[in-house]
Order: C-alpha cells, then structure tokens, then sequence
C-alpha cells in the first residue's frame, strides 16, 4: 500500500495539514480497499497549530524514510525556517526517489531544503513574490493551482491542494479512482482556470499628491470610453515619451497596461455583481468588442468570463 507521510512542523495551518489527510484517506480501490496509508509525522512529539492549539503526533522524522509520497502543508507567516534535521531528512527522502509535495508556503520549506532549484514552483499568489526573491533559483508560476516536476509538486492556496492531490491520485491509480475522490471531496477533479481568477489585481500604489493622481482617477471614470496612450499623455500635459517615463516612475507599470487592469477589475466587479450581458459588460469595461474582452479577460485572469461569473457571482446571472 502506498504510504504518504504529512510532515507537521511548528505553526502549521490546520487546514493545509488536514486536506491532503482526508483526501488521500477516503481514496478507496475499485474494490473498495483503502488506496492510501496516511500518516502524520513531526520533528517533534507536541506541535503548534496555527489556529492555537497543539497536536500530538507519534511519528517523528524517520517515518520521511518509509513514505512513498511526503506532503508538506503551509505554515503561518513569520514562522522560522526549517530545523537542520527536517532539512536533511527531506534531502535524504529527495535522494532516495520520494514524491514530495508542498501546500500553500509549504514551498519555503521544500525551497529551504534546495529542493526546488531550477525548477517550477507555485504558492499561495500572496507569498509568490517572496518565494521569487528569496529563491531566484526557483522559476515561480504564481497563476496556477499546482505544479507537477515529476518527483517534486507544489501547491497553491490551501484548497489547491485539494487539486493537487486528486492529481497525484489520477497519476498514481487512473481517472475512475480519482474521480470517486473528487466525488468524496465534494469538488471537481478539474477546475477550469488557475490562481489567477483568485488573485485581487490591485493597482501599483500611487503616492498621494502625485502628478499622475487625478489622471488615474479620470480613468476609472471614463473605462467604457475609447482611451488611448495619445489621449492620456495629451491630458497629462506631456509627450507620450515623458508620459511613458514618467508614468513607469510613479506606478511602476506602462500606462496600457494600468488600464488593462483596471478594465480587468471593472469588469470582474460587473460579473460578480450585476446580471448584465458579457457583451453589454464588455462595453462598459471599455473592451470594445466581446471577442477582445472574453481573450484579455482570459489571458489576465486564467478563466473566461462565464465561468468566472460561475464562481463569483452574488446574483443569480441573467445571461
């Protein structure tokens, strides 16, 4: 039977701890045996739960060595970085063939570990950044709900591991016996789009008092109009060369793209709340046409507009 070891470290988060537990436990063979052992194991025998509990676990690290797959769930920030001995305990599991996967910022600690150098990983899109900066070795994918290396995967936010393990059951024991767990979960065994249709795509802050302050608020109230480069750098007063440059100085972004995404939120604020068409929300987003708004509107959140109104609405849609 494959063995798939949980390594619970000091503040771990109950549920990226808990989710892969559950799914890989209600997983059952066609004849109804259990597909997985799932067994819980730390550093330590009393671990700190982030939620403000304790935990008391039997197993300790030498458990890492009998697993088939380890699984290791996110931890609350601020948390310290892996003790030596898990680190070299995950290296010796790496060395001996083991699948490892990590939940959510669980990726620090396979990162820590050296265990994602030059390759793909993912995390929760609020710690992508961090994970880039402080591993510039790792090529970090914060769009997407998993990432599959082969040996070693990565999960998203604590429900993408939901996704990431009905993955590992498909590869492991085919599509009938992960779609009974998808069944089991509650959820389906694909989720159309990524990370992406979660993430908040807020502005680049913009200081108080800067130039560029009431263009930007006129933007956000002219978005179904036709706005271009010439017109924006005409109502700032300046060239569109000082007006690139100097736009870039403040926001951090081109002014195309700044519109792009504040088209991207209207739009996405419209299907969360409102029961107008794609099309009729394509021109108050200021996209032109419905073909230009379902290709932008893909290619920024990860999912089209139908389906993001699926997953978002708080209105029963009307189209």
């Amino acid at each position: 039977m494959h063995t798939v070891a949980i390594l619970a470290l000091d503040d771990v988060v109950p549920f990226d701890m808990a989710a892969p537990m559950q799914v890989f436990d209600w997983t059952r063979l066609p004849d109804g045996r259990p597909a997985y052992r799932v067994r819980l194991c730390a550093e330590t025998p009393e671990v700190r739960a982030d939620c403000g509990f304790g935990l008391r676990v039997d197993r300790g690290l030498e458990a890492l060595a009998d697993a088939d797959t380890i699984i290791v769930p996110g931890r609350a920030e601020g948390a310290p970085p892996a003790s030596p001995a898990v680190v070299a305990a995950l290296r010796r599991a790496a060395e001996a063939g083991t699948r490892i996967a990590s939940v959510c910022v669980g990726a620090f600690v396979l990162a820590e570990a050296g265990l994602l150098n030059g390759l793909r990983a993912t995390t929760h899109w609020m710690a992508a950044d961090l994970l880039a900066r402080g591993y510039p070795e790792v090529e970090v994918q914060p769009d997407v709900l998993y990432v599959d290396n082969g040996q070693i995967l990565t999960s998203a936010g604590a429900a993408a591991a939901l996704d990431m393990c009905l993955h590992m059951i498909r590869r492991d024991l085919g599509s009938a016996v992960a779609a009974d767990a998808a069944r089991m979960s509650v959820m389906p065994l694909e989720r159309e789009g990524g990370q992406a249709q979660f993430i908040v795509h807020e502005h680049p802050p913009v200081p108080r008092g800067s130039t560029l302050e009431p263009l930007l608020d006129w933007i956000e109230d002219h978005l179904s109009e036709d706005i271009t480069l010439a017109s924006m750098a005409a109502r700032a007063g300046m060239s569109e060369r000082t007006f690139g440059r100097r736009f870039r100085e403040q926001t951090g972004t081109t002014p195309l793209q700044w519109l792009l995404r504040a088209r991207v939120r209207r739009a996405q604020y419209l299907l969360e709340n409102s029961d107008h068409s794609v099309e009729r929300i394509a021109g108050q987003a200021g996209f032109g046409s419905a073909t230009a708004f379902r290709e932008r509107f893909r290619k920024v959140v990860g999912t089209t507009p139908y389906a993001y109104r699926a997953a978002f609405t708080t209105k029963t849609p009307g189209s």
